[in-house]
């Protein structure tokens, strides 16, 4: 009996490993804490990254550092908090699309709006007086619906199974625009940052950290 019951015990272990080593924890997302924390809940490394859309550096960390970045939360080691610092009308418009739909969606949501920056802001930069008018007065979620359409947000979000009055639900979610806009200031004023994108690694804030080169080594160095 002793020998069933332990090789019943081995079984269930090797069925629990087998289990935690197959769990696809770039699809774990967890928005309990006001960001989207995605990955191993356990993971040794917690990693927090806020970000803006417009912000141009935050552009460049994700073109180089995405990849990487998700090969560590892949592993189940790290897991990673996107936080919002919500800068411009542009930037709320971005966020509340990469918030559209269930959770699990974001991490791709947010690579696609981050990796096609190089696309949409030169376009922002060359607006006229027309769009920045329709960006800026009247209701928000015109303003919001003239910028995605403007900036070709639209399009980058059909190909990852949205239509468009789906999108337009989401980007007329009023108390999802004020509490991105609350997150932003609490955020700002929990954590000191002044400026995007800013880490945090295990709770404390990375001082002058703003890209992969100089992220890696302190991820690395707590594993």
């Amino acid at each position: 009996m002793r020998f069933a019951s332990l090789a019943l015990a081995i079984g269930a272990a090797f069925t629990a490993t087998a289990a935690v080593a197959a769990t696809n924890w770039l699809t774990v997302v967890d928005t309990a804490g006001g960001g989207h924390r995605i990955g191993n809940p356990a993971a040794k490394v917690k990693l927090t990254e806020f970000i803006s859309y417009t912000c141009t550096h935050c552009g460049e960390f994700a073109r180089e550092g995405t990849n990487a970045v998700d090969v560590y939360v892949a592993s189940g080691k790290v897991q990673l908090d996107v936080r919002h610092i919500v800068r411009d009308p542009v930037d709320l418009t971005a966020a509340m699309l990469a918030n559209c739909g269930p959770a699990a969606k974001f991490p791709r949501n947010h690579a696609t709006l981050m990796l096609s920056q190089p696309k949409w802001l030169p376009i922002m930069s060359r607006a006229t007086a027309g769009q920045k008018a329709r960006w800026s007065t009247g209701a928000g979620p015109a303003r919001r619906r003239a910028i995605a359409s403007d900036l070709g947000f639209y399009d980058l979000m059909v190909p990852r199974g949205y239509d468009r009055p789906t999108l337009d639900r989401c980007l007329s979610d009023e108390a999802l625009a004020t509490r991105l806009a609350e997150q932003t200031a609490a955020d700002a004023k929990k954590w000191g940052v002044r400026g995007t994108p800013s880490f945090a690694i295990d709770g404390t804030l990375l001082a002058g950290t703003g890209t992969w080169p100089m992220l890696q080594p302190q991820i690395d160095a707590r594993l």
